[in-house]
C-alpha cells in the first residue's frame, strides 16, 4: 500500500473511531478529517462543511465549494473518494 493510502486509511479509520454512535458525523473533528482525506486524493474541496455518516467507513461529504463527495473504504480496505 502506497503511503498516500496509508495515510488517507488512517484519516478514515480515525473518522470511524470519533464518529460514533453518540458524535454526529458534524462534529469538526470529522469534517476536518474528511477535507484531509479529500484534499489526500487530488480531489477539489477546499474544506467539508457538512457530512452525514452513510454506514460504518461511508460518509457523504458536502464542500464549502458547492462540491459532494462520497468518502468510504472498499472491500479492498481501500480508501475511495467518489464525486456526486
Amino acid at each position: 500500500m502506497n503511503d498516500r493510502r496509508r495515510v488517507c486509511a488512517a484519516i478514515l479509520s480515525t473518522v470511524a473511531l470519533v464518529a460514533g454512535p453518540s458524535q454526529a458525523a458534524d462534529d469538526p473533528a470529522v469534517l476536518k478529517d474528511l477535507t484531509a482525506v479529500i484534499a489526500l486524493q487530488g480531489q477539489p474541496c477546499g474544506q467539508v462543511v457538512s457530512a452525514t455518516k452513510q454506514g460504518d467507513n461511508d460518509y457523504a461529504a458536502s464542500c464549502q465549494d458547492g462540491s459532494r463527495y462520497r468518502v468510504f473504504v472498499d472491500a479492498q480496505g481501500r480508501v475511495v473518494v467518489q464525486k456526486q
